[in-house]
């Protein structure tokens, strides 16, 4: 700045200095990414395009169908947790053929690392069906909205269990995301449907804040698993864990369905779901193809790219969950989740950039 005041005033100098400045940060961005492009073969691009347009397709897909299975007639919350993990072996039958691609051996499963996926497995049950209370009352963009906070609680279980470092921006995203929290409480009597009753919509707002929570605990852990067991990352040791914990996941939740007799219940859930027995089973097939193409499109982001990426595409398919159902389910939306939306977009930036900054600890 000092040349710059040196050759006359601050006020006639600074204007023509800002555009010099963008134009400076553009260029330098282009160049990054031009290296970047040069440094990864084709692909490498063509898997990450693919990866990034399942977790943007696939995972308002899979929102958007359990709410379908809701309105037009299904009841069980079992069922909608069991079909989110009922697609584990597509996970597998990615997983075996990497084995002769990468040339390398399955990681021994100690006590430890089996006990780990035991208990994340369960922990992914009980997130699936906190998640079906909340799409059984809750609108699919009133949901959507609502289970970006798991943000909020992976950026603090982060802090807490894998000594994630915390900035400015971050707790600044933390404090944004809740405040869209907050006003989607606010306006509440708007998007309730007329067959949910007062009760059932403050337990789906609940339930789906606390899947949220679980949500962030189980990121926290997963990545405390890589940290302190595994010790290594690439592609199929994250396959690996995918695979592990589904299955745990799958066995709990079947278990569940079976106590809770919802297995013989899917017979009548067909007879009268709206549509017919045909519409029926395909809501529950594609909800799992779509939730299984999701989380490996996530999977593979994080490992072809960056947390920050994944955290980006989080972000976009949030408002494409809600716009999706207002044009598809005819979704109310009012003025104030809109205002929700907005702020719950500009908090994710934060994060972006709180978790993009040089000032962060690279581990």
């Amino acid at each position: 700045m000092q040349p710059l005041l040196e050759s006359g005033g601050r006020m006639e100098e600074e204007p023509s200095n800002l555009p010099v400045s963008l134009w400076g940060r553009v260029s330098a961005f282009e160049t990054r990414a031009r290296e970047a492009y040069k440094r990864k073969p084709i692909s490498h691009w063509i898997l990450l395009v693919l990866s990034s347009a399942a977790m943007l397709i696939a995972f308002p897909a899979s929102s958007l169908l359990s709410r379908v299975y809701y309105a037009n007639g299904g009841t069980s919350k079992w069922i909608i947790s069991w079909v989110a993990v009922a697609g584990w072996p597509l996970t597998a039958l990615i997983l075996f053929p990497t084995y002769l691609v990468c040339k390398t051996s399955p990681t021994p499963l100690t006590l430890k690392l089996t006990f780990s996926y035991i208990v994340l497995g369960l922990l992914s049950a009980a997130d699936n069906l906190m998640y079906a209370y909340a799409y059984a009352y809750l609108p699919a963009s009133t949901a959507s909205l609502l289970a970006s906070s798991s943000l909020v609680f992976s950026a603090l279980f982060g802090y807490l269990l894998v000594k994630n470092k915390l900035n400015a921006a971050i707790v600044n995203a933390v404090v944004v995301i809740t405040a869209a929290m907050t006003i989607i409480a606010l306006d509440s009597d708007s998007d309730r449907y007329g067959n949910v009753t007062d009760k059932q919509y403050i337990w789906g707002f609940v339930w789906d804040i606390l899947g949220s929570a679980l949500h962030g605990l189980i990121f926290a852990l997963s990545e405390l698993v890589f940290v302190k067991l595994v010790g290594r990352r690439s592609f199929h040791v994250v396959l690996e864990q995918q695979v592990m914990v589904s299955l745990f996941a799958f066995v709990f939740t079947t278990i569940g369905v079976i106590v809770s007799n919802d297995f013989q219940g899917m017979k009548y859930e067909a007879r009268s779901f709206e549509g017919g027995k045909s519409s029926y089973y395909l809501v529950l097939i594609w909800s799992t193809i779509s939730f299984q193409l999701g989380v490996l499109g996530s999977v593979a982001v994080l490992f072809l790219s960056s947390t920050v990426l994944a955290g980006v595409l989080n972000a976009i398919r949030v408002p494409l969950t809600s716009i999706a159902a207002v044009i598809l389910l005819k979704d109310p939306m009012s003025g104030l989740k809109i205002l929700s939306l907005v702020v719950t977009f500009w908090g994710f930036g934060c994060y972006i950039y709180g978790s993009s900054s040089p000032s962060k600890d690279s581990s």
